[in-house]
């Protein structure tokens, strides 16, 4: 990335990995891409599936924090256990659908299992929320599908795009 500099906050939504049962793989893969780009990871945390756990660490990382972005990893799919989309959509202000069907339609290249994620993307004041699956290699996938556009993503929340033509 340019001059800017952004910072961000992961949380990977797992039971298991909320109590040490299941090593967290997702949430250094988010960071690690994250880090790539010169995005400053300030903080990360592990939760159980709890949509109002889920929720609080949204706002607190988007009201308390300030991040420019939260990434979050597990929790999107159709198990009842998985309300990672239902916590988010509970604080947004507003949805980018576009994002979000960008990142399945990057993982339908690599498998049909895709169309299940139910991942939402969408803005907190000023903190860009995603949801990826919990796969390291989902991540991978879907993360690297919106990494292209993620600079003036940010940018432009900043108000601060030269460029929202091309």
């Amino acid at each position: 990335m340019d001059q800017e500099i952004y910072r961000a906050a992961i949380i990977t939504a797992s039971d298991k990995g909320s109590v040490g049962e299941r090593v967290d793989r997702s949430g250094p893969r988010v960071r690690e891409m994250l880090e790539s780009l010169g995005i400053e990871v300030v903080k990360t945390w592990i939760v159980p599936d709890e949509e109002d756990q889920i929720a609080a660490l949204l706002r607190e990382g988007s009201d308390d924090l300030k991040v420019d972005l939260i990434v979050t990893t597990g929790g999107t799919g159709l198990s009842p256990r998985d309300v990672t989309p239902q916590a988010t959509k509970s604080v947004l202000d507003y949805e980018v659908p576009a994002i979000a069907e960008a990142m399945r339609a990057e993982g339908l290249k690599h498998t049909p299992r895709a169309m299940l994620s139910r991942g939402i993307v969408g803005v907190r004041k000023f903190t860009l929320i995603i949801n990826l699956p919990g796969s390291e290699k989902a991540v991978s996938e879907n993360l690297g599908a919106f990494l292209p556009v993620l600079e003036h993503a940010l940018e432009t929340m900043r108000d601060a795009a030269k460029d929202c033509g091309g």
